[in-house]
């Protein structure tokens, strides 16, 4: 059984199956070789567990591979409560080139937190919260990383899904949001 979510991991499977069926591995082989897989680091990994909530981290960074990795983490849960939490941080999402998909890209979480920084080599090009408006009530935009942890920590609840998406270190707020549950 392959260990990695989502259906974009299904066809790559898929994929690598048909190429080592082409240089002569089996099928079988190919199947058995993809059941040991470990998924690589910031693809939906696991970085900790606080009360059952469970805190990924992921490199998505921007709207394709941010509504596939949405995608991939509801097929592993079900109906639980997706909370998604994004720093646009990418060059291309700093300028804002692909603002008008992130609301989209966005959809599929029942709550959403996104922080762009107001100075620094991060700042957003664009106004944060004017492109999340058609998401309406389930977004927030933040320029202040550790107001918006408090913000996820008193929105969260057991059994939500928290999902953190940069292609950065976004502040250490992976840690700072596990730190801020297990007080609570």
């Amino acid at each position: 059984m392959l260990s990695v979510a989502g259906r974009h991991n299904q066809m790559n499977a898929l994929a690598a199956i048909a190429a080592a069926h082409q240089v002569g591995v089996s099928v079988s082989e190919s199947i058995q070789a993809l059941g040991q897989f470990k998924n690589v680091k910031r693809r939906l990994e696991v970085v900790g567990q606080v009360q059952n909530m469970t805190v990924y981290d992921d490199f998505a960074h921007h709207p394709t591979a941010i509504q596939t990795t949405i995608a991939g983490l509801r097929s592993k849960i079900g109906g639980a409560r997706l909370i998604a939490v994004l720093e646009p941080r990418s060059n291309t999402m700093q300028l804002g080139i692909m603002k008008q998909q992130l609301p989209d890209s966005l959809q599929d979480a029942q709550q959403v937190f996104v922080y762009g920084a107001k100075t620094g080599k991060a700042t957003l090009g664009w106004d944060l919260k004017e492109a999340l408006k058609p998401l309406g009530e389930k977004a927030y935009a933040f320029d202040n990383l550790d107001q918006m942890v408090r913000q996820i920590v008193s929105y969260v609840r057991p059994n939500d899904h928290i999902l953190i998406m940069s292609n950065g270190g976004f502040g250490g707020v992976h840690q700072k949001i596990l730190q801020e549950l297990a007080k609570t």
